[in-house]
């Protein structure tokens, strides 16, 4: 991948369905980067067997990466809270923004009421980051707070704490937004073999069809 530029890259850990041996080793998954590249056609960038919640894991990652060639910190990098991710990101590529998933922060806040509440709180989660602007996007984020705020706090927590990186997206093309906004495109892209193990040691460099509007590479 020598010469490649990226200016989006997507990070997941891939939970597979596998008997393991040993009580450690449960949480290990496939640890995932995608990329989308100069014509808009998202590549798997690399696989490899780690731990979800490990910074080590992901580190190491991101440093064969680097070394293979991806020298241009990516523009923006969008993936779950809970990743040990982030940490490692800082160290090889600081220049890179971060952008959390919405999916991931959605089903978070939901999680943290009622359910017979949540229908009306997703809709009022999707105001947000349906917004046109961010103005109006962190208008929305006031009002769910206002709205929710004296029931259902660790709710409104849960939402705020992640308040700035919930809406990077928002610094970057339009008609990219609703591919910037979550971790899908490897979710979609693992769906189909979530129920085999397919066990990777290192990194790998195999591409995905999956397409998106074309990206800017060097200026944004």
């Amino acid at each position: 991948m020598t010469g490649k530029k990226y200016a989006y890259v997507w990070a997941d850990g891939i939970h597979v369905n596998v008997r393991l041996e040993d009580e450690a080793n449960k949480r290990q998954c496939m640890l995932v980067i995608m990329g989308a590249t100069a014509s808009g056609k998202k590549e798997i960038i690399a696989i490899q067997d780690g731990y979800r919640e490990s910074t080590q894991s992901w580190y190491e990652l991101l440093l064969n990466v680097q070394k293979r060639g991806l020298k241009i910190d990516p523009k923006l990098s969008i993936g779950d809270r809970a990743l040990g991710f982030w940490a490692a990101l800082r160290e090889v590529f600081p220049e890179t923004k971060e952008q959390r998933c919405w999916f991931h922060k959605s089903g978070n806040i939901l999680n943290k009421m009622p359910k017979s509440v949540q229908p009306k709180a997703k809709l009022d989660t999707q105001e947000i980051w349906k917004s046109a602007t961010k103005k109006e996007a962190l208008k929305a984020m006031d009002h769910f707070v206002e709205k929710y705020g004296a029931k259902y706090e660790k709710a409104c927590k849960c939402l705020m704490k992640d308040r700035d990186v919930l809406l990077t997206f928002y610094d970057f093309p339009a008609e990219h937004w609703a591919h910037l906004r979550t971790t899908n495109p490897i979710e979609s892209t693992f769906a189909t073999i979530r129920l085999r193990h397919c066990r990777t040691k290192g990194s790998s460099n195999w591409s995905s069809p999956r397409t998106v509007s074309p990206v800017l590479l060097i200026k944004h």
